[in-house]
């Protein structure tokens, strides 16, 4: 059982502390909403703070990287697959229009967008938007390449997953994150081979890695050291 410690911090937010049992270290990990350090029992916090503190230039650089964008009229979402913009409108509250092409968000003219309800707003719309053009993009996708490689699988799910791109249970089901309208095309392509390779090997093991090479022209490895590098705009 693990407890928490939170730190209001100036460069991170806030530096969150969990105690874990078992733990012999201290382990830091960057998130947008602050930095988690995991510590062993009964760790004082003045001399956490003392591990961290050589290390803290290394993983602000990294908290910058992955900290969340200010939403405004300046924010554009231009994926191979998803193009958002904001635009000021001439009513009182938000309103959305949504095409084939484009989702565009209208904004109050008095908008402050430093709010946090405002960002707030503005984050579930994206991902609402998200989430359709999933729904409508990604299970007919996944359908052509299954059928082109004799694949089957028992159904599919739009999640809004963001710390996985997509799962495949035992079950056959298969689950795909909304941000992989954020990808490239090759590479949304790549995690729906991968997750259909997992409909006949379940394991990331040898037969595994050679079915997928068979069904990226034998650019497995690459494709997922290229997406494990690729960072989302949202």
């Amino acid at each position: 059982m693990s407890t928490k410690r939170i730190i209001p911090d100036e460069d991170f937010g806030r530096i969150i502390l969990r105690t874990r049992r078992g733990a012999r270290n201290v382990t830091m990990c960057v998130k947008p909403d602050g930095l988690y350090l995991t510590v062993p029992p009964r760790s004082k916090t003045d001399a956490v703070l003392d591990i961290l503190r050589p290390y803290r230039g290394k993983l602000i650089e990294q908290y910058r990287q992955i900290k969340p964008r200010l939403i405004d009229l300046d924010f554009r979402i231009q994926a191979e697959c998803f193009h958002l913009s904001l635009a000021t409108g001439t009513m009182k509250h938000f309103t959305v229009r949504c095409d084939e092409e484009k989702m565009v968000i209208y904004c109050p003219p008095d908008t402050d967008f430093t709010r946090a309800e405002v960002q707030k707003l503005l984050r579930n719309a994206i991902l609402r938007a998200l989430k359709k053009a999933a729904q409508n993009y990604l299970p007919p996708l996944l359908s052509v390449w299954a059928e082109r490689f004799g694949l089957t699988y028992r159904k599919v799910r739009i999640t809004g997953a963001h710390s996985r791109w997509g799962s495949c249970s035992a079950a056959g089901t298969i689950s795909l994150s909304c941000y992989l309208m954020l990808v490239p095309a090759h590479l949304m392509d790549y995690v729906m081979l991968h997750e259909l390779a997992h409909t006949r090997e379940m394991n990331h093991g040898p037969r595994f890695w050679e079915l997928l090479n068979g069904l990226t022209g034998g650019l497995a490895l690459q494709l997922r050291a290229e997406l494990r590098k690729f960072r989302p705009a949202f």
